[in-house]
C-alpha cells in the first residue's frame, strides 16, 4: 500500500490516479489522519510525504524508522540524509524514477532487521542449515513459492540435498498436512516407471496380480518429489506432460480419470537445456516444469558453512544411537579448503567415518584422511619419563622369550655374555645392560641403512623422532 499525505491536493489525487493506473494500490491520507497508530494499520506501507501545515516533516519520518518515504517537491531535499528516505520526485513526476523508487522501498521492507523472524511462519526450515548468502536465497525462494501450488524445478550438483529444498517446500506449504512421497525415476526401470507413477489395476500386465495405487495416487493433496527427472525416458516425460497439463490420468490398465491433486517439484543434476539440444527431454515438458526454478549451491560455494554443518550432521549420527565426534578449529579449517566434488553427502560420510573412529574424542587435522589435509601441522608425539620408557624397553625385551640355540659353535660364541633372558651367576646391572643392549641395536640398524635416520626407525619399530631423541641420550651420530 502506498499512503500519500500532501496538503496540495490536486497534486495528491493526480499522483494517486497515476499509481493506481500504474497497478499500484495507493490512498491519500489527510494530514489529521497521518499518526503512527493509523500507519501501523497497513502491511508493508510506503508513505509519499508532500506539503504539510505544520512543517514537521522530520519529526513525522523520525516516528516511523520503519517505513519507507519517498518525498514530494525540492523544499524537502534536505531530508534526503535521513536513513528511511528512499528518493524524491518532482512534478511532472517521471513514470520510470517513480516505479523505481518504489521498488527500493519495497526492498527496505523486505530486508528490515528481524523482518524474517517477525515474519516466518511457525513452521521452521528442516535441516536447510546455513547462514551463507547462497543459503539464505535459497531459503528465500522457498518460502515465496510455497505459498503457491506452481510446479518447482530444483537444480544442483549430486549431493547438495536437493531433497531437503523439495521437503521444506512442501512443509512450509497449505499442504503440508497431506503426504510428501518422493520418486527417484533414474532408480527404477523405464518399463517399470509408468505403473510406479500411475498404479495399475489387476490384470494389467504379467504378474499384476492385483490393483496397486501409484505414486500420484498416494501423494494426493500432498506433494510428489520427481527426483533426478534428467532420467525419466522420452516416453513417460510424453505422459508426465499429458498429467501435468489436464491434471488427471489412468492407472495401467485403467479407464477411469483420476483427479490429480498433487503439486510436483522436479530435481535433477543434468543440464535440460543441453539435453533439450540433443533431443533427449522434451522442451515443452521442461517449461512445465521449470515454472519455478532453485538453484541448490554446491558446498564449495558455501564452505563458511561447514561449522554448522557439521553440528548438524553430527546430530543426525548420535539421535541414530552411535556416538559423536568433535572437530578442532585447524581441522574444520582445512575442511573448508577442500574442494568437495560430493559435497554435503561427502561430507556426512566423512563425519560417520570420524565418529566410528574417534568416537566421543577431539578430530585434528593430522586425524582427517589424507585428502582432507589442507593445514601443514606436525603430530603430537608426546615425550614419556625415563623411568617409563626404560619399562617399555624391558616388558619389549622379554615378552619375546628366550632364543634356542641349536649348534654348539653358537653357544660357545656367546659364553662370555650371559644369555638373553639367564641371570649370571654374579648377577648384572641392569640398567646398564639394557643401555648397552639398546646401543648395540641402534648402532646395527643405523650401520645397516647408512644412517638414514627414517629407516632405521622403521627397523626397530620406533617413531623417527624417538631414535634421534637416543641418538643424541648415547651420542650415536655417524662421526
Amino acid at each position: 500500500m502506498i499512503l500519500i499525505i500532501d496538503n496540495n491536493n490536486n497534486r495528491a489525487s493526480g499522483l494517486a490516479a497515476a499509481l493506481t493506473f500504474c497497478g499500484q494500490a495507493a490512498k491519500v491520507l489527510a494530514e489529521s489522519e497521518f499518526t503512527p497508530e493509523s500507519v501501523k494499520k497497513y502491511q508493508e506501507c510506503t508513505i509519499v510525504l508532500g506539503a504539510l501545515n505544520g512543517l514537521d516533516h522530520e519529526q513525522h519520518i523520525k516516528k516511523l524508522p520503519a517505513q519507507p518515504f519517498i518525498l514530494v517537491g525540492e523544499t524537502l531535499r534536505p531530508l534526503m540524509s535521513l536513513a528511511n528516505v528512499i528518493g524524491l520526485i518532482s512534478e511532472p513526476f517521471s513514470h520510470d524514477v517513480t516505479m523505481q523508487l518504489l521498488h527500493d522501498c519495497q526492498q527496505y521492507l523486505s530486508l528490515l532487521p528481524g523482518q524474517s523472524s517477525q515474519n516466518r511462519d511457525a513452521k521452521s526450515f528442516d535441516g536447510l542449515v546455513g547462514d551463507t548468502e547462497a543459503v539464505k536465497e535459497v531459503r528465500f525462494l522457498i518460502s515465496q513459492v510455497a505459498k503457491t501450488d506452481a510446479n518447482v524445478l530444483i537444480l544442483g550438483e549430486s549431493g547438495t540435498g536437493k531433497e531437503v529444498v523439495a521437503r521444506n517446500v512442501h512443509l512450509l506449504s497449505n499442504r503440508s498436512t497431506g503426504p510428501f512421497v518422493p520418486v527417484n525415476c533414474g532408480a527404477i526401470p523405464g518399463e517399470l516407471l509408468e505403473s510406479e507413477l500411475f498404479g495399475h489395476e489387476k490384470g494389467a500386465f504379467t504378474g499384476a496380480i492385483s490393483a496397486r495405487k501409484g505414486r500420484f495416487e498416494l501423494a494426493q493433496n500432498g506433494t510428489l518429489f520427481l527426483d533426478e527427472i534428467g532420467d525419466m525416458p522420452l516416453q513417460m516425460q510424453v505422459k508426465l506432460l499429458r498429467v501435468l497439463q489436464e491434471r488427471s490420468y489412468e492407472r495401467v490398465g485403467g479407464t477411469k480419470a483420476i483427479q490429480a491433486n498433487v503439486r510436483v517439484i522436479a530435481a535433477t543434476h543434468r543440464n535440460l537445456e543441453d539435453m533439450i539440444e540433443t533431443g533427449k527431454f522434451r522442451e515443452d515438458l521442461f517449461y512445465r516444469l521449470n515454472v519455478f526454478p532453485i538453484e541448490n549451491p554446491s558446498l564449495s560455494q558455501r564452505v563458511d558453512d561447514i561449522p554448522l554443518l557439521l553440528k548438524e550432521l553430527l546430530r543426525r549420527v548420535t539421535e541414530q544411537g552411535n556416538k559423536g565426534v568433535k572437530f578442532t578449529d585447524r581441522a574444520i579449517e582445512s575442511l573448508k579448503s577442500h574442494a568437495w566434488p560430493g559435497n554435503i553427502r561427502e561430507l556426512a560420510n566423512l563425519v560417520e567415518r570420524m565418529a566410528i573412529m574417534f568416537p566421543d574424542k577431539l578430530v585434528d587435522v593430522t586425524d582427517l584422511p589424507n585428502k582432507y589435509r589442507y593445514i601443514e601441522v606436525e603430530a603430537f608425539e608426546p615425550e614419556y619419563p625415563e623411568e617409563l620408557r626404560e619399562k617399555d624397553a624391558f616388558n619389549e625385551l622379554f615378552s619375546e622369550g628366550f632364543s634356542d640355540f641349536e649348534e654348539e659353535d653358537e653357544l660357545d660364541s656367546v659364553t662370555e655374555q650371559p644369555l638373553l633372558g639367564l641371570l649370571p651367576d654374579e648377577g648384572i646391572e641392569l640398567k646398564d645392560y639394557l643401555a648397552e643392549l639398546e646401543i648395540s641395536l641402534i648402532t646395527q640398524a643405523l650401520e645397516r641403512y647408512d644412517y638414514v635416520v627414517a629407516r632405521a626407525a622403521e627397523i626397530l619399530g620406533v617413531r623417527r623422532t624417538t631414535l634421534v631423541e637416543k641418538m643424541k641420550k648415547y651420542n650415536l651420530n655417524r662421526d
